[in-house]
């Protein structure tokens, strides 16, 4: 099953150290089979307290995402996100594919995905909440 890496940016504290971050992450997810899939875009806030942005991505499994995220590559880049800003940072496991399963499945159709291929994982946007 697909899993999903999710990155909440709650708070910016030293846009110097995410710039360190973008330009590190790069390097970070080369050879790493995985889809971008929101990246710091336009949100709106249904409940809660408003983020400073979202980065989502897909990856093949649980295990697949978990391998990148401890991955020293991986980590090394972290460092600077880390010292850059406070995030929320999660793991979540998808969906078994239509058909794999024999309950019923609801589908929808995902809104345009022409921002995906914007810098995944990239503070460097950020967007008002409104």
């Amino acid at each position: 099953m697909p899993a999903y890496v999710i990155f909440i940016r709650e708070q910016t504290h030293d846009p110097a150290e995410l710039e360190a971050y973008a330009k590190a992450v790069g390097p970070a997810l080369e050879g790493v089979p995985f889809k971008p899939l929101a990246a710091y875009g336009r949100l709106e806030v249904l409940e809660g307290s408003a983020p400073e942005g979202v980065a989502i991505a897909e990856f093949a499994s649980f295990e697949a995402a978990r391998q990148w995220y401890a991955s020293p590559a991986y980590q090394q880049a972290a460092q600077h996100r880390f010292k850059g800003a406070t995030y929320r940072g999660l793991i979540v496991e998808g969906l078994p594919a239509p058909g794999a399963s024999s309950k019923p499945t609801r589908r929808c159709t995902a809104g345009s995905q022409a921002n995906a291929s914007r810098g995944f994982l990239s503070p460097r946007a950020t967007h008002s909440a409104s």
